[in-house]
């Protein structure tokens, strides 16, 4: 049986009968097709989510009957990502690759060695936009009732001054000494997880972020790319954690 699709509100209805319209609307009937008596979710992406079925199916927009509402607690730790810019659309892919893993928060950083810089302007603030067009589709895709925030982009130095306010922080390395299972990781609170560009990170940017309380870790024996490591990380964070364990929702 799958899982039925979930359409992302504003807010979610009060009533037991609701009308899906706008673009989730025209998209759940001229897209996905629905007919009544199908199931959906919705979700306001703040960890509440209901139940609906499909009562009848207009142009753009759907008529609903709500079933259930359930409110499901922010994972724990949180993660928040700090992911180096990429260029192309390999920023896109670590971004949607992260949020179907579960992250919770992201942070473009312009590290020393990203191509690509995000300057003030038009041409950072629609690539920013893409990021968070990126980050609220592939949480729909993943079914989930919390939509990760994408912050404005952050230099080195911002990033340092949030590490001593975290619970944590991992700066994913491929010349560190100690592996991800290693680190003693916090049950609550943030987890910042940095990941560096194509070239790397510099000596200095590992320093500087290490000197302000991150740890330095790898995650195996391979280089994995930009694109990829923030999910393979998450992934691990995962099953070392509490995040993958089932929670009660109400």
């Amino acid at each position: 049986m799958t899982t039925p699709p979930l359409f992302l509100l504003d807010a979610l209805p009060s009533g037991a009968t609701a009308v899906l319209d706008g673009p989730e609307g025209r998209h759940a009937a001229t897209v996905k097709r629905l007919r009544p008596g199908e199931l959906v979710q919705l979700t306001d992406g703040r960890g509440h989510t209901a139940r609906a079925v499909v009562e009848a199916v207009h142009r753009d927009a759907l008529d609903l009957r709500l079933t259930e509402r359930t409110t499901e607690p922010p994972p724990a730790p949180r993660v928040v990502l700090a992911q180096a810019l990429v260029k192309g659309d390999r920023g896109e892919l670590a971004v949607e690759l992260a949020t179907e893993a579960g992250v919770d928060a992201v942070l473009p950083w312009r590290a020393a060695r990203c191509v690509v810089r995000w300057e003030s302007g038009p041409r950072g603030e629609k690539a920013l936009a893409r990021w968070r067009t990126t980050a609220r589709e592939a949480a729909k895709q993943a079914r989930r009732a919390w939509v990760p925030v994408v912050e404005q982009p952050v230099t080195t130095a911002d990033l340092a001054r949030r590490i001593p306010e975290a619970a944590g922080a991992l700066v994913l390395h491929e010349a560190a000494a100690e592996g991800l299972d290693a680190v003693d990781l916090p049950a609550a609170g943030d987890l910042l997880l940095v990941v560096g560009p194509e070239g790397g990170i510099t000596d200095d940017e590992r320093d500087a972020l290490v000197a302000a309380g991150a740890r330095a870790v790898r995650l195996g024996p391979q280089v994995l790319r930009a694109s990829t490591a923030a999910a393979v990380a998450l992934g691990a964070l995962g099953v070392l954690t509490g995040r993958w364990r089932p929670v009660s929702s109400g």
